[in-house]
């Protein structure tokens, strides 16, 4: 599968779990919720969604699967990347407030987006 084609659908995808990921923070934040369990739970819609569609389509191929191997692998991953997006939204709402902790949230994802794309590539969905 080309990089070309993998890179369209991850960010297809990645959009349709930003726009899901970002719509439920804001809401639970709007309704009381602290900035960094919304954060999470946000995260964890967006990533369940996420895991899924990319292992049926974005990286699907004969060297690749959807196994316990792959879903530890993307735990890992998750883990550590909603522990620095985590971070970074909880240091915004301190330090700027929440609206702008909102509104950065886009560019946390983004970098994190990136490096997940190359993490899911070359070693979470392998075989």
């Amino acid at each position: 599968m080309s990089l070309g084609r993998q890179g369209r659908h991850y960010l297809v995808i990645g959009g349709i779990q930003w726009l899901l990921d970002w719509a439920v923070m804001v809401a639970l934040s709007h309704f009381g919720m602290h900035v960094a369990t919304a954060n999470i739970a946000g995260r964890v819609s967006g990533a369940l969604l996420g895991y899924w569609l990319n292992g049926k389509l974005t990286f699907a191929g004969d060297d690749t699967t959807l196994g316990r191997t792959q879903l530890q692998r993307f735990i890992l991953m998750w883990l550590c990347t909603t522990v620095v997006s985590t971070w970074a939204m909880s240091a915004i709402d301190h330090h700027l407030g929440l609206k702008w902790a909102w509104l950065a949230k886009p560019g946390v994802e983004l970098v994190l987006g990136v490096i997940g794309f190359v993490l899911s590539r070359h070693w979470i969905y392998k075989r």
